[in-house]
């Protein structure tokens, strides 16, 4: 199944859901998106390359670091932040990272009403599908 049409089964399982998306975070590059509105492209860009800045921006990168150093653990590419809740003024945005390709972020865009466990429950368990679609 392509990754489109997986991320809108995963967007229509997912409580007021009103964008699924994957990206590489390595890149910033936007993979797939569904939305149930249009919206600017530079919006959808920005999407993208935050979600980069999220995951892999300079200061969650020393963190990371500094985290492994503390541990007195190599710095082996590991990432610690696999899971990113921003509530904003009206949604919930939920950023997973990928288990299999590390840098590969989906990102859950729901209307703030929605029952933030179901809507974390339902996106994690969407998942492995998005990954064995890429």
């Amino acid at each position: 199944m392509s990754l489109d049409s997986v991320l809108t089964q995963a967007a229509a399982s997912v409580p007021e859901c009103l964008a699924a998306g994957y990206v590489d975070a390595a890149s910033g590059m936007l993979l797939s998106i569904r939305t149930v509105d249009s919206h600017p492209r530079e919006v959808i860009d920005l999407v993208a390359a935050a979600t980069a800045d999220l995951f892999n921006g300079p200061n969650v990168s020393m963190i990371e670091t500094l985290f492994k150093r503390s541990r007195g653990i190599s710095d082996d590419g590991h990432h610690y932040f696999q899971e990113i809740i921003i509530n904003s003024d009206n949604l919930i945005h939920v950023f997973l990272r990928s288990k299999n390709v590390t840098d590969y972020v989906a990102v859950f865009v729901c209307r703030r009403t929605a029952n933030l466990g179901m809507a974390l429950t339902k996106a994690r368990m969407a998942m492995p599908g998005i990954e064995a679609a890429v």
